[in-house]
């Protein structure tokens, strides 16, 4: 026996039809996930725009004020630069913070960081890292992803909410940077 449908019946089975493969078509897209151009334009774009330079990179002074050294980006606290000499009592009794004059040292009540090299320098960066170790630095707040605390003034705990994707990104734009020799001192914690 022959069934008939309505020519109705028969618009709203193609219509789901055509729905249904475009749903197919959007979540093989996404588990494609974006192309590694892709994914080193979205970290480049996310490193310029969360500040990253803004601790991470030495910098020379403009009329206009500090910015960033093109030459050393993202190279950390210069080693051959050591911080002057500072009254403890400032930081303890007086609640103050001590930045160095290119802004990529800190003094306070944690004790003294230095920010990063995050060049792929294999040595004296981030060039032995490997993804999941750079992600959970990010996401728990310890040195290469196991290490000790990471100390202010870096913000993983607001870092840590981007998506697997974003930090990837970033991870992988980190990847393309010239790597720069600078071995940052090691952070002076204080003790509670």
């Amino acid at each position: 026996m022959i069934k008939k449908f309505s020519v109705g019946t028969i618009i709203l089975l193609l219509f789901l039809v055509v729905i249904a493969s475009e749903i197919n078509c959007t979540n093989q897209e996404k588990d494609k996930g974006m192309t590694q151009a892709q994914m080193v334009a979205q970290g480049k774009y996310l490193v310029n725009s969360t500040g990253c330079n803004d601790c991470h990179s030495p910098k020379i002074m403009t009329p206009m004020g500090p910015i960033p050294d093109s030459t050393k980006l993202l190279s950390g606290h210069p080693a051959d630069e050591k911080l002057p000499e500072f009254d403890n009592k400032l930081i303890s009794e007086k609640h103050v913070y001590i930045f160095s004059a290119d802004l990529t040292a800190f003094a306070g009540p944690w004790g003294v960081s230095y920010s990063a090299n995050l060049t792929p320098d294999s040595e004296t960066g981030s060039g032995a890292w490997q993804e999941d170790m750079f992600i959970n630095a990010i996401r728990n707040g310890k040195h290469l992803g196991i290490g000790r605390p990471i100390l202010p003034p870096m913000p993983w705990m607001s870092f840590k909410n981007l998506t697997d994707e974003d930090l990837k990104s970033i991870f992988a734009y980190l990847k393309t940077l010239t790597p720069i020799k600078n071995k940052v001192p090691d952070p002076a914690p204080t003790k509670m």
